[in-house]
């Protein structure tokens, strides 16, 4: 089937309906709110997600689009909204066009020592010393961002002492105030971990070797460690060659876990071995005596067929149905011992956790559930006891589908769960956005509140919840 004379853009269904972009940067406040919002927490959520800022020309990611966060702030039971494209260096090298590297459906680029593709910073978001950050997976510099107004401050490289790059899903230990991080070698054989101090001055950094290239997606933390993924989804030879993203599962790799401590030097890390998957994103991991115990949403068996209508686009989508399952791995740090245990089997994803726990015991977390859909997208939250792998499940309205999830704690909280669970939602025949505000310890009853939007929030990527005190001045 040719494609030359059809406009590829109308074949891709991440530009298209609840993923569609939009080109206005707005802020508004005293919006309409079903219900009431209470007035017992307070703090923003904030989403990243692909926005492409202009029309794309030839074949189009969905990783490709740039940045944009939206985000809602509460406080005394009001609320505020804004949206912002994240002007990292390569979106403005775009808009100017000067931009010398390309999305990932072209060869990545030579950048000094790295090779990259085009820093959309559209993946992840983290709250750190007060600012945002967001980060891009496929690996950049972070993008420092005003927590209150959304407004692009700089490219950060740590003083001028970040050797390399930071990936997405790079993570902060809130009792700490450190920011951990990791990077990879695109094309190359090694790994990078390193520690950021609550003040942001970068304290340790080292080094990993690796069998081979490799495209890890997430990492843990501990404690006292952090905890590396070598997993068996690579480059093809002609992607490796040709240095293009072109990638396929390895049966000969196996899954490994490398369990670092978190000052050590990279010759420390300890390997576990299990049989091959492939993993997006971890829920958390923490120590039990001698124990590592990590759970993970692991990828099985996608099943479905290769979707041709969408032409070119159908490895893509293939790729990026999501379907993915709560397991849990225990790694012995005197044994050397590993363990694998599904826990259920119920295709979810995109798992949050209570923040002020990343690192430590955990006995709740809250996933996006996937429905039988060809692209991604989330029509419910799961929340999980990862004691027993039960869940209780909020179901959204018919035709509405939802962001990842961020957990709000209660001003002065009890327990674990105690506070809401807020995210964006669309409805996909209007496009009509909102954000639901749930009760966290009754996850299937209606939300307690609902605060319409003044603009579509497309479909997109991570979030994150930070409490008012976490701001460096005062809200907004």
């Amino acid at each position: 089937m040719s494609y030359e004379n059809e406009n590829l853009n109308n074949l891709n269904p991440y530009l298209q309906g609840p993923y569609a972009p939009v080109d206005t940067e707005i802020e508004a406040h005293q919006l309409e709110v079903v219900g009431e919002i209470p007035t017992d927490f307070g703090g923003a959520y904030f989403r990243n997600g692909p926005n492409p800022a202009k029309q794309p020309s030839g074949l189009h990611h969905w990783f490709d689009g740039d940045g944009m966060l939206h985000a809602i702030h509460f406080e005394d039971g009001q609320a505020s909204y804004r949206n912002r494209f994240i002007q990292s260096n390569d979106y403005l090298a775009d808009n100017s066009g000067t931009l010398q590297k390309a999305g990932i459906f072209s060869p990545a680029q030579a950048d000094g020592s790295s090779t990259v593709y085009k820093n959309t910073a559209n993946t992840d978001v983290v709250m750190h010393n007060g600012e945002l950050m967001a980060l891009w997976y496929i690996s950049g510099k972070p993008v420092r961002l005003d927590a209150k107004t959304l407004s692009t401050l700089r490219e950060d490289d740590f003083g001028g002492k970040l050797p390399n790059n930071v990936s997405a899903h790079s993570k902060v230990d809130m009792q700490t105030g450190e920011f951990l991080f990791f990077d990879y070698g695109l094309y190359d054989p090694w790994y990078s971990f390193g520690v950021v101090d609550r003040k942001n001055n970068l304290t340790h950094f080292t080094q990993i070797e690796l069998p081979g290239p490799r495209l890890p997606h997430d990492m843990a933390i501990t404690e006292n460690y952090a905890i590396l993924m070598d997993l068996p989804i690579v480059f093809t030879e002609q992607g490796l060659r040709h240095k293009v993203w072109s990638i396929h599962a390895d049966p000969a790799l196996p899954t490994r876990f490398g369990v670092l401590p978190r000052k050590g030097d990279g010759g420390q890390i300890k390997w576990f071995e299990f049989p091959g998957c492939y993993i997006y994103h971890v829920i958390n991991a923490w120590e039990e005596g001698d124990n590592i115990v990590l759970y993970c949403c692991k990828m099985v068996e996608n099943g479905r067929r290769l979707p041709i209508e969408y032409g070119p686009y159908a490895p893509m989508v293939n790729v990026l149905a999501l379907r993915a399952v709560v397991t849990k791995w225990t790694m012995n740090l005197k044994t050397g011992v590993g363990r694998e245990q599904q826990i259920d089997d119920t295709i979810s994803e995109f798992p949050v956790i209570n923040l002020g726990l990343t690192g430590r015991q955990t006995r709740h977390s809250y996933h996006g559930a996937i429905p039988d859909t060809e692209t991604q997208m989330f029509d419910g939250i799961l929340k999980y006891d990862l004691t027993d792998g039960s869940y209780k499940r909020h179901i959204f309205d018919k035709n509405v589908c939802g962001s990842e999830p961020a957990f709000a704690p209660r001003f002065n909280a009890k327990s674990e769960d105690d506070g809401y669970v807020v995210s964006f939602v669309t409805d996909i025949s209007t496009r009509q956005s909102r954000v639901l505000i749930i009760d966290a310890q009754n996850i299937e009853g209606r939300p307690v509140a609902e605060v319409c939007l003044p603009q579509c929030v497309p479909l997109g990527f991570h979030g994150t919840w930070a409490n008012l005190d976490e701001f460096q001045s005062s809200a907004y």
